[in-house]
């Protein structure tokens, strides 16, 4: 009988790993030019400081890299020293292993401390999936604390994101709202002027944090963060953050000398419009990878989507 269980869970275990591998895309991306290579490093004990869940957060090497996780005590989180008003923000995680069902590992900016009913929000939220446990990447935006006008996007990777580190960025500046993945644009929001609600517009301090999201993240709830597999653990390293740093609510945020055109911290033209390389790559991951867009959700807005769907 011993020996029956035996071979059912190796069997079962196997048909759980075949699964996993045939949930990853296999897909070899584009060639991109790396925005990630513009930056210096910043260790996360000089940029970052403590935002939740101290004794779930390590430090190792001298700050260049940091663990935050999540156990059944707590989840953890990092906050950026500085509020920055546009920038490049970016770093590598490598996600928890195993089984993630309900595990959220979230790279964003936000002033909700700031402005608690009127804050603004740009988001990488990384989602254990509750049934392939096999990770997805979710991206949204709004402002003025108005979460009805989130809009969201989810892409599957064409890689596993719990093996290696892999780069999370994003650029906010004037002219547009970028989320890429290891330099791979996935999503561009243009600032045209003609969405201002949803365009973020106040300094915002960047965010890493690992939670429980099971009411949010596995359809209410219905396959929750299993805490047998704890403690579920983030590694972080790369971290750059590069923009106009802001040091009150009402002052005017101030850049480097050296940057020529006052508020842009991101003023190149690299980092104002796509390229043809990146735009081929972008439309390269959108039709590979991405399988929920809120455009193609009349429902969530009852039948009269958002104008840029247009």
């Amino acid at each position: 009988m011993a020996l029956l269980q035996e071979n059912l869970l190796l069997l079962l275990l196997f048909f759980c790993m075949a699964l996993l591998v045939t949930s990853i895309r296999q897909y070899t991306p584009p060639n991109v030019t790396h925005l990630t290579d513009l930056f210096s490093h910043v260790p996360f004990d000089q940029g970052l400081s403590t935002y939740f869940g101290g004794p779930n957060i390590k430090l190792i090497n001298n700050g260049s890299y940091a663990n935050i996780a999540l156990d059944k005590s707590t989840g953890s989180g990092l906050i950026s020293r500085n509020k920055y008003y546009y920038g490049f923000f970016s770093s590598a995680i490598k996600l928890p292993a195993g089984i993630s069902s309900g595990v959220v590992v979230a790279f964003y900016l936000s002033n909700t401390d700031v402005y608690p009913n009127t804050h603004d929000e740009i988001d990488i939220e990384l989602l254990g999936d509750d049934k392939t446990n096999v990770w997805v990447l979710q991206t949204n935006l709004y402002a003025n604390g108005i979460v009805s006008t989130g809009r969201e996007e989810k892409f599957y990777f064409w890689f596993d994101p719990t093996e290696q580190y892999h780069q999370y960025s994003i650029i906010w500046n004037s002219h547009h709202k970028v989320f890429l993945l290891d330099n791979i644009p996935l999503r561009e929001f243009p600032n045209t002027g003609a969405f201002a609600s949803t365009y973020p517009s106040k300094p915002m301090s960047l965010c890493i944090t690992i939670w429980d999201g099971s009411a949010w993240a596995t359809n209410g709830g219905r396959n929750p963060v299993n805490y047998t597999y704890a403690p579920f653990v983030a590694s972080l390293t790369d971290m750059e953050m590069s923009g106009c740093i802001s040091t009150a609510k009402e002052v005017v945020p101030s850049c480097p000398k050296s940057n020529p055109s006052g508020l842009e911290p991101v003023y190149g033209q690299e980092f104002a419009q796509l390229s043809e390389q990146q735009r081929i790559a972008m439309n390269w991951a959108r039709s590979k990878l991405m399988f929920y867009s809120y455009c193609k959700d009349p429902s969530r807005f009852k039948g009269i989507l958002p104008p840029e769907c247009k």
